[in-house]
């Protein structure tokens, strides 16, 4: 899915290349039903219904990984999706612009991420998820919301968490707290100094701050996106990331932690050993019970 960071030896390559061959073997499971909040065919939410007939569940909203970057979509997450909903919880499923139009990034991938168009529908759908859910998908308590991604979807539900500590005249200011449970992230791209520092996902916080060619200035877009400069939030915010990840090592969700310390706020943080960055949404992979018990913790 991205370029490595650094030079893991050949064992930890194919160990990562095993786990992700795993994840990505899951069929593609449809949705219950699904709703746009916008107009962009990218704009769109899958809702997934509790599998146990239960009402009133709490409605989990996933953040597809991927980098954020546009070969990746919302489809190989939907068997974590449906994990989550024979777990008896709601799940709304969210795409997003990404980035992958015009040239490639150096190294023939795709640019990460649009600016700001990725952030823009990140904001709007969460907005959006309250009253679409109350529509599509009346078995979801709307009151008990958890919010979790992985890689590039954990940094952005970290960073959906965080919108109220953005300057009033950012464009996805909130006037107050979201109304969230928590936030469960998924060896999210936590901290974007160390993420860069770590050449992680073949440069892609760079160039999701480079916003596709659009002039900004990089600091100041760092400053509105960057979940480490955004604290406290206030929301509880448990982490959990493999040890063996050499995708988003683990030393990108500590210096998270650390700056979360160093604001006064405690960030959970639960390291899971010989678990490397993708059997965390691979429905087959004991750690993806263990993230279900993170959400468990944070919903009920």
């Amino acid at each position: 899915m991205s370029d490595s960071p650094g030079f893991p030896d050949s064992a930890a390559r194919d160990r990562d290349e095993a786990e992700s061959a795993s994840a990505f073997a899951h069929p593609a499971v449809a949705p219950d039903r699904t709703a746009a909040y916008g107009d962009h065919p990218d704009q769109v939410i899958d809702f997934y219904a509790p599998r146990d007939g239960r009402t009133a569940a709490p409605l989990v909203v996933l953040l597809h990984g991927g980098a954020w970057r546009a070969p990746y979509d919302r489809a190989h997450v939907s068997p974590l999706a449906d994990f989550l909903a024979r777990r008896g919880f709601a799940v709304a499923s969210v795409e997003y612009r990404r980035g992958g139009d015009g040239d490639p990034a150096p190294g023939g991938d795709p640019v990460a991420g649009r600016w700001p168009e990725t952030l823009d529908d990140v904001a709007a759908a969460l907005d959006a998820v309250p009253t679409l859910a109350a529509r599509e998908l009346p078995e979801a308590d709307v009151r008990r919301i958890v919010v979790t991604g992985h890689s590039a979807g954990g940094h952005l539900a970290l960073w959906a968490a965080a919108r109220h500590v953005l300057p009033e005249g950012s464009p996805w200011h909130l006037p107050a707290p979201p109304p969230l449970r928590g936030v469960v992230a998924l060896a999210p791209i936590a901290d974007f100094a160390t993420a860069v520092e770590l050449g992680v996902c073949g440069g892609a916080v760079t160039q999701l701050l480079g916003g596709g060619g659009e002039s900004g200035d990089p600091d100041d877009r760092t400053a509105q996106a960057d979940p480490a400069a955004l604290l406290p939030t206030g929301i509880a915010t448990a982490i959990v990331h493999g040890e063996d990840d050499i995708v988003v090592p683990p030393a990108v969700s500590e210096a998270y932690v650390d700056a979360a310390a160093k604001s006064g706020e405690t960030a959970g943080l639960t390291l899971l050993g010989d678990v490397g960055h993708f059997p965390l949404i691979d429905p087959s992979a004991d750690a993806c019970a263990i993230v279900a018990e993170e959400i468990t913790q944070l919903a009920w």
